[in-house]
C-alpha cells in the first residue's frame, strides 16, 4: 500500500520520474519530502526536450558504427558533439535526418588525424572537493590516465572518469615514495600513446612538486602540457587560522619555504625569518620542528613567537595546534599529528574564528 503524502501509512514508496525513454530519472526523497519532489521534476521536464528520446534511440542504434572510432578521447569527442550540438539541431529535420548528421559526423572524426597526448599538471588544492577550481574539474572529466599524489583527496578522485586509468604515485617525506624518475617515465608514456594525462598534485603544482622536472621530461619527448594553479596549503591554513598572510604594518612578505629538500632538513635564511613580525609558511616541516626551533632562536627569535600547524586543512578532519617556537617540538610530540600539517610561523588562530570552525586547539 502506497498513500501520497502519508510515509507512515506507506509500506513502500516511489520516486517521481521522467520519462524520456529511453532516459529516465527518478527523484526520491525516501518519503520525506514529496513536494520537492514534484518541483525538480517540474524543473527537469521543462530543462529537458521531448525529443531526448528519439535522441538516445538513434545513438544507441549507431554505437555498432561509431565503434569503429578508437577508444577514449576520440570516441567521447564523437558522442559529446553528436548529443550536445549535431543530434539537436538535426532533430528538428526529422529521424532521418539526425540518422545522416550521424553519418557524416563519424565520417569527419575516421578522418581526423589521432589525438596526440597531452599533459595537464593541476592542482588539486588542501583537500576538500569543494576548492578544486572548474578547470581542475573539468580537466578531471576528461582525462585518460590521472597520476596523482599521496595528498589528493579520495574524494576529489571519485570525481574522475570510471574508466580513467588511476595511477598513484604517492610521496612521503623519508618514507616511501616511487621515485621522480619513475614519474616521468609513466606521463611520458602514457601522453606518447596518445591519452589525455593529468598529473594532479595536492595544493598547487607550482608549490614543492617538482613541477619542472616533469615539464622537462616532456618537452624532451615533444609532448604538450598545460599548467592549472590550485590553492596551495598555505592559504587554506591560513584561512584556518582566520588570518591573513600578509598584514599592514605588521609583515611586507609571506615566504613559502620547505622544512626538507633532497639533502635532508633544509637550509634557510634564518636571521630574516628570525625578525619580528616575520610570517613563513614552512612545508614538510613536522620531521623538521626541532631543526628549524634551534635555528631561529640561535639567530635571535623570540621563544615566544607564535607557531600554529594546521593539519589537513580543509578537510572535515582538521586540526589546529597553537603553540610558540619555545614550545614548538613539544606541542608537537602531544598532538601527535598523522596527517600532512603545514606550519605557519609568526601567525596565531583568531580567537573569533576558532570556536566556529569546531576546530581541536592544543595550547
Amino acid at each position: 500500500l502506497n498513500i501520497v503524502d502519508n510515509l507512515e501509512g506507506s509500506d513502500f514508496i516511489t520516486p517521481a520520474i521522467v520519462d524520456r525513454d529511453p532516459v529516465t530519472i527518478a527523484i526520491g526523497t525516501e518519503g520525506a519530502a514529496p513536494v520537492l519532489a514534484r518541483q525538480i521534476k517540474a524543473d527537469l521536464e521543462a530543462r529537458l526536450p521531448s525529443s531526448l528520446g528519439a535522441l538516445a534511440r538513434i545513438g544507441k542504434a549507431f554505437r555498432h558504427a561509431a565503434d569503429t572510432l578508437p577508444m577514449g578521447r576520440a570516441r567521447r569527442a564523437f558522442w559529446s558533439e553528436y548529443y550536445t550540438k549535431t543530434g539537436p539541431a538535426s532533430m528538428s529535420k526529422g529521424e532521418a535526418a539526425t540518422k545522416a548528421a550521424l553519418d557524416t559526423l563519424l565520417a569527419q572524426h575516421l578522418a581526423e588525424a589521432p589525438a596526440e597526448g597531452h599533459v595537464v599538471f593541476a592542482g588539486a588544492g588542501p583537500g576538500d572537493p569543494e576548492l578544486l577550481t572548474l578547470k581542475a574539474r573539468r580537466a578531471l572529466h576528461e582525462a585518460d590516465v590521472v597520476i596523482y599524489d599521496r595528498l589528493v583527496s579520495p574524494a576529489i578522485l571519485e570525481l574522475a572518469r570510471r574508466e580513467a586509468l588511476m595511477l598513484s604515485a604517492g610521496k612521503e617525506g623519508f618514507g616511501a615514495a616511487m621515485s621522480q624518475a619513475d614519474i616521468n617515465a609513466l606521463i611520458v608514456k602514457h601522453a606518447s600513446a596518445g591519452a589525455q594525462v593529468l598529473r594532479l598534485k595536492g595544493g598547487d603544482p607550482a608549490v614543492f612538486a617538482r613541477l619542472d622536472e616533469e615539464i622537462e621530461a616532456c618537452e624532451a619527448h615533444d609532448i604538450a602540457f598545460s599548467i592549472i594553479p590550485g590553492i596551495t596549503a598555505a592559504s587554506a591554513s591560513a584561512a584556518a587560522l582566520g588570518q591573513s598572510l600578509t598584514k599592514r604594518g605588521r609583515n611586507t612578505e609571506a615566504r613559502l619555504v620547505t622544512g626538507h629538500d633532497m639533502q635532508g632538513y633544509a637550509d634557510q635564511d634564518w636571521k630574516s625569518l628570525a625578525r619580528a613580525g616575520e610570517v613563513a609558511a614552512i612545508y614538510m616541516g613536522k620531521r623538521a620542528a626541532r631543526f628549524i626551533q634551534g635555528r631561529l632562536l640561535m639567530h635571535g627569535a623570540a621563544a615566544n613567537t607564535p607557531v600554529s600547524l594546521v593539519e589537513n586543512a580543509s578537510l572535515p578532519n582538521q586540526r589546529i595546534v597553537a603553540t610558540t617556537l619555545g614550545q614548538l617540538p613539544s606541542a608537537l610530540a602531544e598532538a601527535a599529528l598523522t596527517g600532512p600539517a603545514l606550519t605557519l610561523l609568526g601567525l596565531a588562530p583568531r580567537d573569533a574564528v576558532v570556536p566556529t570552525l569546531k576546530q581541536e586547539v592544543a595550547q
